[in-house]
């Protein structure tokens, strides 16, 4: 998402940084195509106007800063305000004095309620939390029982019942408070569209459980349908925020630039991919250096944390210093790598990227002939690639389904890699830097996996 909306800006502001000063025809210049930009990506027309205005206000007429060049300060105005129609700050979830913290899901059908229940619920684990599914939708078919297989692959209870909505909810509450569960998240039903009754069977619900927190899930692909939604959601249940789904699809981006603005509530929560893991709490900071192509440096390192074993990183920094850095070693890494999510999604978050480099399509699949040659050796050959020679190659590419030219390719490369990470090592103390740093993301990511544990 937002790929669009980047290329677009990206180009308005490189003009502009070539630019010694700024004259009022430049600014409204820049200022039209990027309201153009925004209305291609379907951001609500009263969103779009009040954000160029803003925009305006500031570069036209006001002294630039001292230590920024013209193009510099309009990055800065543009990254502030994308900021603001985001949301601004990032939304701390809390949780209730008295046990359990009600979370009501909300939403159409087809928005993703059920599986964004159970990556709730998995979220809430993470947290060192003891969360309670509620199936409550008894409208669509089999809605439970997927619920159930959600709530099973992350390891969170699931109740209902075959009787009513309300009844299940209020059942539900009792409980999460008789297994003494911590959260409870009620997953309701949806219809295709707006009605009557889909609203007062949700208020219903909502009066019998006191939500703490009460979330429209809106799928990112709808676009301004989904903001008309929101705003018909939240005249009826007062939302405490938005959760957006699908939001690695191809959605122009209108529904995430549209929602805070014309709602008035935040998105609290973002679904970036089809696993449990790909969801966590929405930083419109984040989301604005990635439209501005700033990448998310943040998010990428949260990411490595969360897989890092300290053992595993502390081993892996030893045999880099010792320069014995070995395809068993190489193929342990690439695991991790995986482990963080769509190579695509990596991608996007590194900073300083090309616009070329970034939009270039990253195939996943790339890695599975690496993966298979690797796995065809013995273990003498992953830690000796040396020692392979024409018909170890030929034997290695019989039985990984690749070629030997493929296998050459491999070898050689990494013992390019090899040589440049011995050579990285060997540098005046970056073989301490690269150990502290290491043991100290490790440390972070254990800590979190203890409290996780309790």
């Amino acid at each position: 998402m937002f790929e669009s909306l980047s290329d677009r800006f990206d180009a308005v502001l490189t003009r502009l940084r070539g630019k010694g000063r700024l004259s009022e025809a430049d600014v409204d210049e820049a200022l039209r195509e990027i309201r153009l930009a925004l209305l291609s990506a379907d951001v609500n027309l009263r969103v779009v106007r009040d954000f160029v205005t803003r925009v305006r206000e500031q570069l036209v007429g006001a002294d630039l800063a001292a230590s920024l060049t013209p193009g510099q300060q309009v990055v800065k105005v543009v990254h502030e305000e994308l900021r603001r129609i985001l949301g601004g700050e990032t939304l701390r979830v809390t949780f209730a004095p008295r046990p359990p913290t009600v979370v009501l899901l909300a939403g159409l059908q087809g928005a993703g309620k059920t599986t964004t229940a159970g990556k709730l619920a998995a979220w809430f684990r993470r947290q060192g939390r003891q969360p309670l599914l509620v199936g409550a939708d008894l409208q669509r078919p089999a809605a439970v029982e997927q619920l159930r297989i959600l709530g099973a692959e992350a390891g969170v209870p699931v109740w209902s019942e075959p009787t009513d909505p309300v009844s299940v909810a209020a059942r539900g509450l009792e409980e999460a408070r008789r297994l003494g569960k911590d959260v409870l998240i009620v997953d309701t039903a949806g219809r295709l569209s707006v009605d009557e009754e889909l609203m007062g069977e949700v208020r219903r619900i909502s009066e019998v459980v006191e939500p703490h927190y009460t979330f429209l899930v809106i799928d990112a692909m709808t676009g301004q349908d989904a903001v008309a939604t929101a705003e018909a959601f939240h005249k009826a249940l007062e939302l405490d925020g938005v959760i957006i789904t699908k939001i690695d699809g191809d959605a122009r981006g209108g529904a995430a630039l549209s929602v805070k603005e014309v709602v008035g509530r935040p998105i609290v929560f973002a679904s970036t991919g089809e696993k449990q893991a790909d969801f966590d709490l929405f930083h419109p900071d984040r989301m604005a250096d990635r439209i501005l192509g700033m990448g998310d440096v943040l998010s990428l390192i949260e990411k490595a944390e969360a897989v890092v074993d300290q053992a595993e990183a502390e081993r892996a920094v030893a045999r880099l210093q010792e320069g014995s850095f070995t395809l068993e070693d190489f193929l342990e890494q690439m695991q991790q790598l995986k482990k963080m999510g769509p190579l695509s999604g990596l991608v996007g978050m590194i900073p300083g990227l090309p616009k070329e480099v970034r939009n270039a399509e990253v195939d996943d699949d790339a890695m599975k002939p690496i993966e298979a040659i690797i796995h065809s050796m013995t273990p003498e050959e992953r830690r000796n690639p040396a020692i392979i020679n024409g018909s170890r190659r030929s034997r290695i590419a019989a039985g990984s389904g690749t070629t030997t030219t493929e296998v050459n390719s491999l070898l050689e490369r990494f013992k390019q890699m090899q040589s440049m990470m011995k050579g990285m090592a060997n540098l005046p103390g970056m073989g301490r830097r690269m150990s502290k740093s290491a043991t100290k993301a490790a440390r972070r990511s254990n800590n979190k996996k203890k409290k996780r544990g309790r």
